[in-house]
């Protein structure tokens, strides 16, 4: 019985991807296959190997509709895109990028142009220092991969700059998802790079057509460590991770999409997000619509000083960014209690609630402006829109009262320039508000239900809406229900716009049920701010 080979895969026979025989049928894809194969010589100049490129493009691109051939001839189509974007930004330090090419190659000469980027979703060549092929992309830590087929080079698009930009992750820089596509009149060939998250089709050889896209491949593109051994030293060892504080944007700022915050926790790190991230990025309906960032900080220090470094960092957008729309913050655990800080005012006069002569005591020596008052006495911020909590412990837990809590409270080992300011000028007082009697405060001592800080927090209202998701291990009923270290009590909000109890623990934050309901209220987020 005779074999026939599937055209995607006689395209890639053809290109020397794999051996096997080739059909008859599949002759039509040769000339296409044999440029792209003789394009990826290393040996040969640059010029030569991108006109290469383009010819077997062209070639694919003529096939594009053809009944039998279109699949193999979207294949090579996208390969021939995605590895002329790589040669092109990559050759000769980059001489090659971004500005008209004359290219020629076996008697055949292309003329290439590069397409401006604008803010209806196409990108600007010079937007980015670097490309990566979407496939070449390890998705280890991705559980599930969101991409879709269709025409064009799928790419991430990698700016990193020196010195690094605000708001950029220093390591690897900013990343984005990337599709090229080609088109050709005769010899004119014309390379745009489209945002497939903001436009998901694009005109191709005069129709519209799917984007080949992955959404996956920006998240896993960060280095990968770690997490539970970084956030526990991040908790542990404060003073080594303080310069790992700060509000990372993961994509290129956009004005016209929402920034959606998310904070983590407890020895944790901003990567416990990415599998979240992903899975919002699935949704068509919120795709396009939101841009991810993430605040993360080293979580051995007081959840009050971590909230004011969250404060100035969105400060400095503002100040960068003075039109951004209105942010949505994500807060998991210790996380929640950061972002609720950046949705309420606390005056001097807010901690009475502990009683006006202890609070009186401690705010006797404390001056105006200081970071003790910057830390206790702030204002929330207007351009919060919404928070939704994931078993965030307003009222504290249990869980640092215990033995575990003591140990957390004995190892945690806090900057020496914070003790010292902290110490120097609260002196014994400092107990006043933190509960915690001879003890310098950190993250442990700030959860414990006896933390006064806690009680005020919570006695002022929030000035956005917001939204509780709690987990339940099923160990116990109402107010006694626990995720295993937050209690129902002391997660639940009386006042929330809804509440939803998902079957886990406290590390809840990529159940499907999870995942579901922190897509419904971006929806809903979306219907009711007109974004």
């Amino acid at each position: 019985m005779k074999v026939t080979a599937l055209p995607w895969f006689a395209a890639l026979v053809l290109a020397g991807c794999v051996s096997q025989p080739l059909p008859p049928e599949e002759a039509e894809h040769r000339a296409a296959a044999v440029h792209l194969k003789e394009a990826g010589a290393k040996t040969t100049p640059a010029e030569q190997r991108a006109a290469l490129y383009l010819a077997s493009a062209a070639e694919s691109y003529d096939l594009l509709d053809s009944p039998k051939s279109r699949e193999a001839a979207r294949v090579l189509y996208n390969k021939a895109a995605t590895d002329l974007v790589l040669l092109l930004r990559s050759s000769e330090n980059g001489a090659l990028w971004n500005r008209p090419l004359t290219l020629t190659s076996g008697g055949t000469t292309w003329r290439l142009r590069y397409a401006a980027g604008n803010r209806s979703g196409t990108w600007e060549p010079g937007r980015f220092t670097s490309f990566t092929a979407a496939s070449e992309v390890g998705l280890k830590t991705i559980e599930s991969h969101n991409r879709q087929d269709g025409v064009g080079g799928a790419l991430v698009g990698v700016r990193k700059m020196s010195p690094v930009e605000a708001f950029a992750p220093p390591i690897a820089g900013v990343t984005a998802p990337v599709t090229a596509v080609i088109d050709f009149k005769g010899r004119d060939a014309t390379l745009t790079l489209v945002d497939p998250s903001e436009e998901p089709k694009a005109r191709v050889k005069g129709s519209e057509r799917t984007l080949d896209a992955d959404f996956s491949a920006p998240l896993a593109y960060y280095p990968q460590r770690s997490e539970f051994w970084t956030g526990l030293m991040g908790a542990l060892r404060v003073s080594h991770h303080m310069g790992t504080t700060g509000l990372y944007m993961l994509q290129p700022y956009d004005p016209d999409r929402i920034p959606l915050i998310f904070v983590h926790g407890l020895i944790s790190t901003p990567q416990m997000w990415r599998n979240v991230i992903n899975e919002v990025e699935k949704d068509p309906a919120l795709r396009g619509r939101y841009q991810c960032w993430v605040f993360g900080y080293p979580t051995g220090n007081p959840p009050a000083y971590s909230a004011l470094r969250f404060r100035e960092e969105l400060a400095k957008v503002r100040e960068l960014y003075p039109n951004a729309k209105d942010y949505v913050l994500v807060g998991h655990s210790m996380g929640g209690l950061v972002s609720r800080m950046q949705a309420t005012t606390l005056t001097r006069e807010s901690w009475d609630v502990i009683g006006k002569d202890k609070a009186a005591r401690f705010f006797s020596k404390v001056k105006k402006g200081d970071l003790i008052d910057r830390a206790t006495a702030f204002e929330a911020n207007p351009k919060v829109a919404r928070l939704v909590f994931i078993c965030t412990p307003h009222r504290g837990s249990e869980m640092a009262l215990g033995s575990i809590g003591e140990l957390g409270r004995r190892l945690i080992a806090l900057p020496v320039d914070l003790t010292s300011v902290v110490t120097q000028t609260m002196g014994d007082s400092l107990s006043l508000v933190t509960g915690a009697p001879g003890r310098m405060p950190n993250s442990v001592t700030g959860l414990s239900p006896n933390n006064p800080a806690l009680k005020v927090l919570d006695s002022e209202p929030m000035t956005a809406p917001y939204h509780t998701i709690l987990g339940d291990r099923g160990k116990g009923d109402g107010a006694l229900s626990s995720d295993g270290v937050v209690k129902y009590w002391s997660s639940h909000l009386t006042k929330a716009e809804s509440e939803k109890v998902v079957p886990g623990p406290h590390g809840s934050c990529e159940l499907p049920q999870t995942l579901e309901e922190l897509r419904r209220i971006l929806r809903l987020h979306l219907d009711k701010s007109g974004d």
